[in-house]
């Protein structure tokens, strides 16, 4: 009995070593053929591990780059069902399919992705987009949405595509978006700004509850850089010379504190932002400023120009040297064309050049209103 199970032993380490060796065997022509590009390389690593779906992937990879996409299509559907659970696979099944016409295979394909990863991103954005190219818009942005819902990363996509297919239709664009949030729509009204689809934005815009436009007491994030609607920019000069102050407010709990060493370009804003204005109208702005030690002979200003032909509207004067919270204000007319203004902090051009300017200034409430309900 004892001899038996022995060779019963033996039998088993020996089936075992041959299979290990086998599968190392196969491994090593699936990695030559990756390599070499050589179908028959796989063919051979398929021959001695035919239930291995890794080998049968490195197969379509081979295939697909020798531009013999039915093979491909073979191989990755072998390696799916080895692998059933394995939604990637499914994904490259159906790009594959895809690729030789059969658009039906491909989106069955893509259903079993979903099937088996229902709830990541990807497996519903690759659907979508295959609904997109087969003409089903309505369907392909339920998927789209659903992957922009999963993954927030998505949302830009989502929304460049909605615009492609609405054909710059804001209205459209809207609908196929079926915004849920703020956060949606705010992201869309920045795309729209980009555009430079002001009324557009405007009107998606006055949608947003309890969001504010202006953060002119500076309580808000400020970013660097690009065109944000309802958003202080700041330039790359500005990034050392400004920072938000807990200590110095006129109101609310922080202020704008800009710390000036010499240098300043008086043709470089150090922030700006893009504010929706109605075209023909009169807007009063006004702000609370403070400084220290003051020193220069181009000093800062604010000035309003169009969004969308940089003509000047409006300026404030002069920012003068005061030791306590002052506040100012101007008043601007906008274009009959006009449909948004930029509001810059920039500086008096002075002689002779370079022109330095030293201190410290703190700027809070920044407000624009119209002249009409504007106090007086």
């Amino acid at each position: 009995m004892r001899i038996v199970i022995g060779v019963l032993v033996i039998v088993v380490c020996l089936f075992l070593m041959q299979a290990a060796g086998r599968v190392g065997l196969s491994r090593l022509f699936a990695r030559y053929a990756l390599i070499a590009d050589s179908i028959q390389a796989t063919d051979e690593a398929a021959r001695l591990s035919p239930s291995d779906p890794e080998i049968h992937r490195a197969r379509s990879i081979v295939a697909t780059r020798l531009q013999m996409h039915a093979e491909a299509v073979k191989s990755l559907e072998i390696a799916s069902r080895l692998r059933e659970r394995d939604d990637l696979l499914w994904l490259e099944l159906g790009n594959a399919r895809e690729e030789i016409g059969d658009t039906k295979g491909a989106l069955a394909a893509l259903d079993q992705a979903v099937r088996w990863a229902p709830y990541y991103a990807h497996t519903h954005w690759q659907r979508g987009n295959l609904l997109l190219r087969m003409g089903r818009f309505n369907e392909a942005f339920v998927e789209l949405r659903t992957a922009a819902a999963a993954n927030k990363s998505y949302l830009p996509n989502l929304i460049d595509l909605a615009w492609g297919i609405s054909r710059g239709d804001v209205k459209r664009t809207e609908e196929l978006m079926e915004i849920k949030d703020d956060n949606q729509r705010t992201a869309l009204v920045q795309f729209l700004a980009r555009k430079r689809q002001f009324r557009g934005a405007y009107s998606i815009w006055s949608n947003v509850n309890g969001l504010r436009l202006f953060n002119g007491g500076f309580e808000e994030p400020l970013v660097f850089d690009g065109l944000e609607l309802g958003r202080w920019v700041l330039s790359n000069d500005a990034k050392n010379k400004l920072a938000i102050d807990v200590s110095e407010k006129f109101a609310g709990t922080r202020s704008l504190q800009i710390t000036l060493g010499g240098n300043w370009n008086p043709g470089t804003p150090l922030l700006s932002q893009t504010v929706l204005v109605d075209a023909s109208k009169t807007y009063r702005v006004s702000f609370s400023l403070k400084t220290k030690d003051l020193v220069t002979g181009g000093p800062p200003l604010f000035t309003i120009s169009d969004a969308t032909n940089n003509q000047l509207l409006g300026k404030s004067e002069s920012f003068p040297s005061t030791n306590s919270w002052l506040t100012l204000n101007f008043t601007f007319t906008s274009l009959a064309t006009t449909e948004a203004a930029v509001i810059r902090l920039q500086r008096n051009n002075c002689d002779p050049s370079p022109c330095p300017i030293f201190g410290v200034l703190w700027l809070d409430e920044i407000q624009i209103q119209s002249a009409d309900s504007a106090n007086p």
